[in-house]
């Protein structure tokens, strides 16, 4: 198998995983507590794979400046093109829609909020599958550690914020079209991270690598870990923890 198809595959194996995920919130009714839980743990297993897999790969090709240099520039991108689609509808596109006051709109409530929360799913899942594909370029395989991360932390993305889209109104097809569309887009993006990344110098990959990994922190920072504390509180330190300590277990075997 070619290295573009690994890539594509992997990419598509992550990105399956929202779509697994939206199935599950949507078609059940979840306790919120699991909900919470789960996302608790996904964002500790890509907090891990971000210290280790991504900006410490980052630092160690090309040294500190490249690496806090992409990082801060993926954290302003993805802060700026959050803020966008925020005052368009977005801005709780992880929660499962609970507490009426942080929940998604319904389109009726805010025109265009449907299509802002499918390119609110793109912007968080994109950083993440284009990175699956950069990690082949680094001796020929990919990262597992990467991918299992990836695909932990998209399961409870999907399931949170497809629970949100039901409760929103939106139907069947608005919400397994959106997550088809993004798992498709993750291939993609895993792809394009192989192949256009692929031959530029390995300063220009480390900092590639890094501005993937400052826009996953902001990511984890704004959507995650928000919809985690909001029913898991008591107990969010130490299912996070238990989810950093898995990914870093994964990526010393």
């Amino acid at each position: 198998m070619t290295q573009v198809l690994q890539a594509a595959l992997w990419g598509l194996v992550a990105g399956s995983a929202l779509l697994l995920g939206a199935v599950v919130g949507y078609g059940l009714r979840v306790p919120q507590k699991v909900i919470a839980t789960v996302m608790a743990f996904g964002a500790g297993v890509l907090l891990s794979a971000v210290s280790f897999e991504l900006v410490g790969e980052a630092y160690e090709q090309a040294g500190l400046a490249p690496a806090a240099v992409g990082t801060l520039a993926g954290a302003a991108a993805y802060t700026a093109g959050n803020m966008w689609l925020a005052r368009r509808g977005a801005r709780h596109r992880k929660r499962s829609g609970h507490r009426q006051d942080r929940a998604q709109p319904s389109e009726r409530q805010q025109s265009g909020s449907g299509l802002a929360l499918a390119f609110g799913a793109l912007l968080d899942g994109v950083p993440e599958s284009a990175v699956i594909g950069v990690s082949l370029l680094d001796g020929g395989a990919v990262s597992l550690v990467t991918v299992a991360a990836v695909f932990i932390s998209n399961v409870p993305e999907g399931l949170s914020s497809s629970a949100g889209m039901r409760e929103a109104g939106r139907g069947k097809a608005y919400v397994f079209g959106v997550w088809g569309a993004i798992a498709l887009a993750s291939t993609l993006s895993a792809v394009l991270g192989y192949t256009v990344v692929g031959g530029f110098s390995p300063a220009v990959i480390a900092a590639v690598t890094a501005v993937a990994a400052g826009a996953i922190l902001a990511m984890i920072a704004d959507t995650m870990i928000p919809e985690a504390f909001e029913e898991a509180h008591l107990a969010i330190g130490l299912v996070t923890v238990s989810g950093f300590l898995v990914s870093f277990a994964l990526s010393h075997m």
